[in-house]
């Protein structure tokens, strides 16, 4: 921790773990991407407002400075929060007001490794809850296992580097692996989630199988598609 060092102290600057959304840019049409984007967002109105979103385009797609800044506008028109970019030089992301990020799937020496590679969790320690979760409340296993044998509020979010497991209903979201480990999975005795993720990649309650909710389901990554199965 860094801290401003006079009386008073006006600031300090602290290491915090936050959730990111990033949004991969698969095309250098950006007024398709935004319109396909305005179709999800129109699945769940206000849900995804004031989303820090990191834009990273993918291999294939040339974004130049001039496409950057219409689609940081376009999101910011749509009350979404562009923060950082990855995969583009630090300047071009400054230029469009963005931070930049390494990528974080690629190691600092840039040699190859297969893109959504599953990483393990640092260690394997499990976090358990007894009491209901309420909305609003963020529930974090950092490092292992997030176990809730209570029920889960709407609104509420649970978040951890391996699996899930709630013995109870699941109304609000779920995140596991969100460190990166793609072998994570979430379990629910009743699942009636308004978000599911595993690794980044998520569902919502609108994109679920409707034969699954109210009932006790697995869900897990097979490639970049979440599986939801009934137990």
């Amino acid at each position: 921790m860094l801290s401003e060092n006079h009386a008073g102290g006006a600031f300090e600057l602290k290491g915090r773990m936050a959730t990111l959304t990033v949004l991969q840019v698969l095309t250098a049409d950006i007024d398709e991407l935004l319109k396909q984007l305005d179709g999800r967002l129109s699945q769940a109105p206000g849900f995804f407002t004031g989303m820090p979103l990191v834009i990273a385009p993918s291999a294939s797609v040339a974004l130049d400075a001039a496409g950057l800044q219409r689609l940081v506008d376009g999101l910011r028109a749509r009350e979404l929060v562009p923060v950082a970019a990855v995969d583009m030089p630090a300047e071009q992301a400054a230029s469009a007001g963005l931070g930049w990020l390494r990528n974080f799937e690629r190691p600092a020496d840039g040699s190859a490794t297969e893109r959504g590679k599953s990483k393990s969790p640092a260690a394997s320690t499990t976090r358990i809850v007894t009491t209901p979760v309420r909305s609003g409340q963020q529930i974090y296993a950092h490092g292992g296992d997030l176990v809730v044998t209570a029920p889960v509020s709407a609104g509420a979010e649970l978040m951890a580097d391996g699996h899930i497991h709630v013995y109870a209903n699941l109304r609000g979201r779920a995140l596991a692996g969100v460190q990166g480990d793609g072998n994570a999975r979430i379990f629910c005795q009743s699942l009636n989630a308004e978000l599911v993720a595993i690794a980044g990649h998520y569902q919502l309650s609108e994109q679920m199988d409707r034969g699954l909710q109210g009932g006790p389901v697995v869900i897990q990554l097979q490639g970049a598609d979440l599986q939801l199965s009934a137990l």
